[in-house]
């Protein structure tokens, strides 16, 4: 009975052996897979590496929250600034037309001009310089919506026709 006993016993102790054996082997295999997931971890979060990946996305989340709304606030009033440059914008000349023309047929080499400049609702002035040959004259008529506020003279309508059809 007695070498029945040390022979269960000496079973019982090599499985615990390798038990053991087994237990260190897994061990050191989760030692070293934990150590390359902390190596892993130190490359996303740093060297600081108190927080673990969930408090660093966290952390990401609410830095994108901050840049979203520092670029909303930021797009709004660059939105604001380009409706004040348009509105600038508009009201600038952006057509205009030019005749010559020889204002008192004396063969003078057209020496009278009409200049419209419109803006982009196609107002603004009609500018007349009549030339004759000791004096020149020069007039200007306000023009709305491509219409003179006085009578056109032909060749100021000719100049706002060109102006209109830039």
């Amino acid at each position: 009975m007695g070498a029945e006993l040390s022979s269960t016993v000496g079973i019982v102790a090599l499985a615990a052996a390798a038990l053991a054996v087994v237990a260190i082997v897994a061990v050191v295999v989760l030692y070293r897979q934990l150590r390359r997931l902390r190596a892993d971890q130190r490359v996303v979060l740093g060297e600081r590496g108190s927080s673990d990946l969930v408090g660093h996305a966290a952390a990401l989340d609410a830095h994108f929250k901050t840049l979203h709304d520092y670029v909303t606030d930021v797009a709004a009033r660059l939105d604001a600034r380009m409706g004040v440059a348009e509105a600038r914008i508009d009201g600038a000349i952006s057509h205009c037309g030019l005749i010559r023309y020889d204002a008192y047929n004396e063969m003078s080499g057209r020496q009278s001009t009409s200049i419209a400049l419109l803006d982009s609702s196609r107002s603004g002035v009609v500018l007349s310089s009549i030339h004759h040959r000791d004096q020149a004259r020069l007039y200007v008529k306000q023009v709305s919506e491509g219409k003179g506020e006085l009578k056109l003279s032909p060749e100021e309508e000719e100049a706002l026709r060109l102006a209109t059809t830039s």
